[in-house]
């Protein structure tokens, strides 16, 4: 496998993202950036992924049969869990990352939880013996979007979102947390989510709403 040849492939499927100009085959691209073991490649694979679920080209089962070695296809296992983790810290929510996430087996979902964690403090990601940078993860990802239509900015930039993320989880749990994103969204809540939301999780905004409240807690982050 030349890298010259992978560049070209790389970039007719978003990274960087340029216009489409002949069919790529997804799969076998996704499959070669993980047996290239290149950190800068496997940097760009969360890009990579998104834009070729989003054009409807990813298939799982065929990128796996692509990787031969009982290695690569746990590295490519590991480049899916710290993918769905990057979308989720940025609040990038894709219909097709939940079922996804399914296939995932034990091992996977439990490194899920240490890439979410990882990302979210700005610790590098280990992927078997590799070391990735969660910050040039999320710009590597940044990046993407910014060359894209959409831009980071349709949301927040990376720096809020990350910002909006934490204080977010210091005030509410994460259900809490759910229940204050899908009222803000206007998105409908079942009679349950209602009530909890009534009783628990509208208490706890109109406190934060609180002026007074807010004046007194500027006040003690200065002194």
């Amino acid at each position: 496998m030349k890298n010259d040849d992978l560049a070209k492939r790389l970039s007719r499927l978003g990274f960087p993202l340029l216009e489409v100009t002949e069919e790529a085959d997804a799969n076998v691209t996704l499959a070669d950036v993980v047996k290239s073991r290149d950190l800068r490649l496997w940097e760009g694979f969360p890009a990579v992924l998104a834009f070729s679920a989003k054009m409807g080209m990813f298939d799982y089962n065929k990128t796996r049969e692509y990787l031969k070695s009982a290695s690569d296809k746990m590295n490519f296992g590991l480049l899916l869990a710290m993918s769905l983790a990057l979308y989720k810290v940025l609040d990038l929510k894709f219909a097709w990352s939940d079922k996804m996430r399914r296939l995932f087996n034990t091992e996977n979902n439990n490194k899920f939880e240490v890439f979410l964690k990882g990302l979210k403090d700005n610790r590098d990601l280990q992927l078997g013996s590799h070391h990735l940078s969660s910050q040039r993860l999320k710009a590597a990802f940044n990046n993407y979007f910014k060359q894209g239509d959409k831009g980071l900015a349709d949301l927040l930039s990376v720096k809020e979102e990350l910002g909006l993320e934490f204080a977010l989880s210091e005030v509410f749990s994460p259900k809490q947390k759910e229940l204050f994103l899908k009222r803000l969204r206007n998105e409908k809540l079942t009679k349950t989510e209602k009530e909890y939301f009534s009783r628990v999780v509208k208490k706890k905004a109109l406190a934060l709403a609180n002026p007074q409240l807010h004046r007194l807690s500027r006040r003690l982050l200065e002194e």
